[in-house]
């Protein structure tokens, strides 16, 4: 019964979405994984972070079924990398490769890296980097997978570049000084060429951006879901989404 009413709510949801204004690049930062673990008696974390990625195929299936045609993923942070146990850190790199090669086998999405790929694993880096270069050409729906992620190295990365571009034309500071604006930066970033996220999501109930696309979230709506990430629902999704057609968005006016 509770199905039931569950698939019934979803659909009145869908139906009022018919209309709306919905957000072109979604971002998620999954969170809960270990705590769903922890509520279960006897489970490791690797099983909090295995239906984790579980659910990232249910949810990219839900961002099909309405159109969204980007989403960025915040799976892993260069904090997580640095601080986490070895053993859990271990399963968590391991499923995260294993994330990215599913995605590439089922030629549905195109894979970005989005992170310091100079700090990854050198197994989990050639797994996304194969997802990477097996769907490059695709005309499909972008997912950004956020793994050894902050979002001021990625600042501070975009600048580096955009310094070692300029010392390549041999041009002066003064003449860099001219030619620096935010679009400049914005092209810099890890993601380079794409629109900023409309909408950002958070499960797990912390109500914080951790870091995470620092620069891209200056416009961006913010939503936070109580549900752990394994435990997001459809009907979940599809509330987060009405909020967000719902909003008033003035871009800062």
């Amino acid at each position: 019964m509770r199905n039931l009413l569950y698939r019934l709510y979803e659909n009145r949801l869908e139906r009022g979405l018919a209309s709306a204004d919905l957000p072109k690049h979604v971002a998620v930062m999954l969170d809960g994984n270990r705590r769903w673990a922890e509520r279960r008696p006897g489970a490791k974390a690797a099983q909090g972070h295995a239906a984790g990625a579980l659910k990232i195929f249910e949810f990219l299936e839900w961002c099909d079924e309405i159109g969204i045609k980007n989403t960025t993923l915040y799976m892993l942070s260069t904090d997580n990398l640095a601080k986490r146990s070895n053993d859990e850190l271990q399963d968590l790199l391991r499923i995260i490769g294993e994330v990215a090669t599913e995605m590439a086998k089922r030629k549905r999405w195109q894979v970005r890296l989005v992170g310091d790929r100079e700090i990854l694993p050198a197994d989990l880096r050639a797994s996304i980097e194969s997802a990477e270069a097996k769907t490059a050409n695709y005309k499909k729906p972008i997912v950004n997978l956020a793994v050894a992620y902050s979002g001021r190295t990625e600042i501070a990365d975009a600048v580096k570049s955009i310094l070692k571009q300029h010392s390549g034309k041999g041009e002066s500071i003064d003449q860099l000084v001219e030619t620096l604006t935010p679009e400049l930066i914005a092209e810099h970033l890890y993601t380079g060429g794409q629109a900023d996220p409309d909408l950002i999501i958070r499960t797990s109930g912390e109500q914080r951006l951790s870091g995470f696309l620092l620069w891209q979230s200056s416009n961006s709506e913010l939503y936070f879901e109580e549900a752990l990430w394994p435990d997001f629902r459809k009907v979940d999704f599809l509330r987060a989404i009405r909020a967000f057609a719902n909003r008033n968005r003035r871009f800062g006016a």
